[in-house]
């Protein structure tokens, strides 16, 4: 369980979009994303931000705040646990790339519709599955938004590209 005590909830079964809108909101200071339809809450999951803190500069690692969007969806029909690298999955035969902060299962990439946080994109600022689940709950990313993979893989088939995000201090 995550530090912050937040748990993902779930009701029982089916894994596919909502069909209202939803929006996506994340909190550093609660290190949770709750996906919302309408103004409620549809699901609630434990997250890790950055390490480095909060920012928009280039090469800083910093989570950025403000307001973004899902530009786009990389890993569909992939099994759990596939490391990527420059957003394409690698081969079970190919070596892991020399980082320890891999990205796994999904990617949801960010781009800032904020003046400030413009660069998102360009900074490949993602929602992604970690091999350090044990870890969500508190800051230790390098920039994106860490998240459980089974986590990022139900968030992935509940959203669309285009859905709306805010992260909040």
């Amino acid at each position: 369980m995550a530090k912050t005590g937040v748990t993902s909830r779930r009701p029982p079964a089916k894994k596919r979009s909502l069909d209202r809108r939803c929006e996506i909101e994340i909190s550093i200071r609660n290190q949770c994303l709750t996906l919302r339809c309408g103004n409620l809450p549809a699901r609630i999951y434990p997250i890790s931000s950055s390490r480095f803190g909060l920012g928009t500069e280039e090469g800083s690692y910093k989570t950025p705040l403000g307001q973004f969007r899902i530009a786009e969806k990389i890993g569909h029909g992939m099994p759990i646990g596939t490391v990527f690298r420059g957003r394409v999955p690698l081969r079970p035969e190919e070596p892991l790339p020399e980082t320890e902060d891999l990205i796994t299962s999904r990617i949801l990439w960010l781009e800032g519709l904020d003046s400030d946080n413009s660069n998102t994109k360009e900074r490949f600022v993602y929602i992604h599955g970690t091999k350090h689940e044990d870890r969500i709950g508190r800051p230790d990313s390098h920039g994106c938004i860490r998240m459980r993979n089974a986590d990022v893989i139900e968030l992935f088939d509940l959203v669309q590209e285009g859905t709306a995000v805010r992260i909040a201090d």
